[in-house]
């Protein structure tokens, strides 16, 4: 059921960006009297789930139809509206537009006034700069609503009392679990997020820790970072309380019960989550000896850790780490939601660059990944959080030069201000293939790395 929650959260994310996305297209598109012919949300090949379109001031329905009834063609001017079977895209077919949906010979001798290609450069700009700026301010929505009703929770680094724990890239610059971190480049970072954005953006020469009691400056090279795009780089380290017991765990069958607090496996001497996990790596379908202390009563139990290294426990760190929330009203949302989306957008431009390089190549992702970024049980604020980094993340990816994209589109009508001559329709076809080829053997490698990483 866990793996449903995941598919539906991003099936219903991905359904509402491309809509908004579409959506900015056909405003645009409406506004400078241009016709639209198609708005689809998920692509339609051989047969359409429905089709509808108003006529005469009725919406008429078809259902699971290979193409649309032939009397709809009476009424060109009216946009057939429709729900495709491939539920991983959309498009807005506008007329005179050569675009993945039809290519110049499907264009009329002559130019029409209602067709795209009539219109002056600038509104041709507006037209396919509509989607971008739809998802964009779709984000900015979000994040001011995200704001205005449950405010912005974070934990302050200087409340991480049992330190941080590492991923294996960010030990291998020199951190240790347990560290907490004192200054970078003599800042104190506030969150997590602000500590790993200052890592990747800034290149930081030195980070000075607090480790065992005593202070230790880290002395970082330009290439440890290369490794960490993509990688959760470190979280909160906190003492393995259980929280709940999952029926039918080995932690069940050992008698383990809420609020034990566990201290030791076998003779090692531990205490805290991170500790416990590593250790179950390496005693997976054993039987071990667990302390725990229940009150303040220290017990022992037997329990088999299973083959994926757990227990069947679930924990909650926040009881143990200060969570700050800074509430605001609804005009203080605003502001801070614009912030928001100003400042994510501009992260994800910087680290972009990142992507080009040999590590940066290996780990971005397709589908699974983006899919796995979505919680196993639903959670409004984790999902329209989620939304409206990935409404900048599509807004950005479709704003680069590439053709097929709407920033090859934009990069034609600009060409076209600059120099007063038009690209033609079939080159601009061409360029269309070109991309589009492009863009398939991209999404064939990212989501061919994500099935790899699967079965690896």
């Amino acid at each position: 059921m866990d793996i449903y929650m995941q598919v539906l959260g991003f099936l219903l994310c991905l359904s509402l960006l491309i809509f908004v996305h579409e959506l900015g297209h056909y405003f645009f598109a409406r506004l400078f009297h241009t016709r639209v012919e198609k708005f689809y949300l998920f692509f339609n090949p051989g047969f359409s789930l429905l089709r509808m379109k108003k006529i005469d001031g009725r919406f008429q329905f078809s259902f699971f139809s290979p193409k649309a009834p032939e009397e709809w063609a009476a009424h060109p001017d009216a946009t057939e509206w429709g729900l495709g079977w491939i539920p991983l895209g959309g498009y807005c077919s506008i007329s005179g537009m050569v675009d993945e949906t039809k290519s110049a010979e499907d264009l009329a001798s002559e130019p029409q006034p209602w067709e795209f290609r009539s219109k002056p450069a600038w509104k041709r700009f507006f037209i396919i700069s509509g989607g971008v700026l739809m998802n964009f301010i779709t984000a900015v929505v979000i994040y001011i609503a995200i704001m205005f009703t449950w405010g912005r929770e974070y934990i302050p680094l200087e409340n991480a009392k049992f330190g941080l724990i590492f991923s294996d890239a960010a030990q291998y610059a020199g951190f240790q679990n347990g560290d907490q971190i004192v200054e970078v480049d003599g800042v104190m970072p506030h969150t997590i997020p602000d500590f790993v954005k200052k890592l990747l953006l800034d290149n930081p020469r030195e980070v000075v820790v607090l480790r065992n009691n005593q202070l230790d400056t880290l002395h970082l090279k330009a290439d440890d970072w290369k490794k960490i795009l993509g990688d959760q780089f470190s979280t909160f380290n906190f003492p393995f309380v259980i929280e709940e017991v999952m029926s039918s765990s080995p932690a069940a069958r050992a008698g383990l019960m809420r609020g034990d607090s566990l201290v030791g496996l076998d003779t090692l001497q531990i205490f805290t989550f991170a500790d416990f996990q590593q250790e179950f790596r390496y005693v997976k379908n054993r039987e071990v000896t667990l302390h725990f202390y229940r009150g303040d009563s220290l017990h022992s139990a037997l329990v088999v850790v299973g083959e994926d290294g757990t227990i069947g426990v679930k924990v909650n760190q926040f009881k143990y780490l200060q969570v700050v929330t800074d509430n605001f009203s609804f005009l203080e949302s605003i502001p801070e939601g614009i912030r928001e989306g100003v400042n994510t957008l501009t992260f994800y431009v910087k680290q972009f660059k990142r992507v080009f390089t040999k590590e940066g190549a290996t780990q971005v992702g397709g589908f699974i990944s983006i899919g796995n970024l979505f919680p196993k049980t639903w959670d409004w604020k984790h999902f329209w959080t989620m939304t409206a980094l990935l409404s900048i993340v599509l807004a950005f990816m479709n704003i680069l030069p590439i053709p097929v994209l709407d920033g090859g589109y934009i990069l034609f009508i600009l060409i076209e201000m600059i120099t007063g001559k038009k690209p033609g329709d079939k080159f601009i076809g061409y360029a269309n293939t070109v991309g589009l080829v492009l863009l398939i053997a991209l999404m064939i490698y990212v989501n061919g790395l994500d099935v790899f990483r699967l079965f690896r």
